[in-house]
């Protein structure tokens, strides 16, 4: 296996964490980053959210060592520094959606390799809540799974839903897909968010912790979505949406003040899991992995004693 960069200046994560290149079954070389923990209890696969990096996790894996569980986390196909999927960095971009299910084959593959301490346990943030949610409906080899705020719907009025919709559909055809969803912009969106109104933390700390990451590694940023990537991503959660949950055991945080995901795809999904559990997080936002330490403690509390009861 081929080492990859680690950028541990910026992970704020356990002692010993490495990072490897993986190639999926269609080629492209994808970066997984992982944090061993002696005498682990099992093995968290760290599913991330659109935008995001191994790094950013560091601190997430802390949490989870002191919980006595090691991590492995994954930088997406066209994100972080695994093979963008276009020649403009800026633009997140995706063949199909189902394409990030071979990064999940090669993750787990990669996992076994390794002699990742078992059983295997799914925390999935945002998008990676809904890759993970595919991955659990394709048989993922986990006991149990968290999910933050997943993207199981994002947020549109009801008037630029159809227009989303349309625009999508047709830029294949049109021979535009691969530029920019409308209001997206090329720059990251936490270099150009102020603190006060910003959708993701309301944790100063952690938000300036988020912006100086990628400053220091510019690589690792990435702006709106591609016009493909959303029509895509539409109808992956709408055929997940006619599918059952499955049968693992899942506890849900969203919180109240979600801005980006659709919370009441979130409220259906959960009402209807069995051994599922939603948790509303009071002024949490999007990203609560990413919020006030007491915040962040409690939910990984309340993990932690999910992948405990099912070990």
């Amino acid at each position: 296996m081929d080492c990859a960069p680690f950028f541990d200046d910026i992970a704020h994560g356990p002692d010993g964490g490495a990072a490897h290149w993986l190639h999926t079954a269609d080629g492209l070389r994808i970066r997984v980053a992982h944090w061993p923990k002696t005498d682990a209890k099992g093995t968290v696969l760290i599913f991330p959210g659109r935008t995001e990096y191994v790094e950013k996790y560091g601190r997430s894996a802390q949490a989870l060592a002191d919980r006595g569980y090691a991590s492995l986390a994954v930088d997406w196909r066209g994100q972080g520094i695994a093979d963008r999927m276009m020649d403009n960095r800026a633009i997140g971009h995706v063949g199909r959606f189902f394409d990030y299910q071979k990064d999940v084959d090669a993750l787990v593959a990669h996992a076994k390799t390794l002699d990742l301490p078992r059983p295997f346990f799914l925390i999935g943030h945002s998008m990676g809540g809904c890759i993970g949610l595919r991955a659990l409906m394709r048989g993922l080899d986990v006991k149990a799974a968290m999910f933050s705020a997943p993207m199981w719907g994002i947020q549109m009025s009801l008037a630029l839903r159809p227009v989303a919709w349309g625009l999508s559909t047709m830029s294949k055809p049109l021979g535009f897909d691969d530029a920019l969803a409308p209001g997206q912009f090329e720059q990251p969106y936490i270099l150009r968010a102020d603190f006060a109104e910003n959708t993701l933390t309301a944790d100063r700390e952690m938000f300036n912790t988020l912006r100086d990451q990628v400053r220091a590694h510019a690589d690792l940023g990435l702006g709106g979505p591609s016009l493909r990537w959303l029509n895509k991503s539409l109808r992956e959660m709408h055929r997940l949406s006619l599918r059952p949950a499955p049968d693992v055991p899942c506890i849900t945080f969203l919180g109240s003040e979600e801005a980006i995901v659709d919370p009441e795809r979130i409220r259906r999904r959960m009402h209807d899991w069995p051994g599922g559990a939603l948790h509303v997080i009071a002024r949490g936002r999007h990203e609560m992995l990413m919020d006030a330490p007491r915040l962040r403690e409690t939910m990984l509390d309340q993990t932690a004693a999910l992948f405990d009861a099912h070990r």
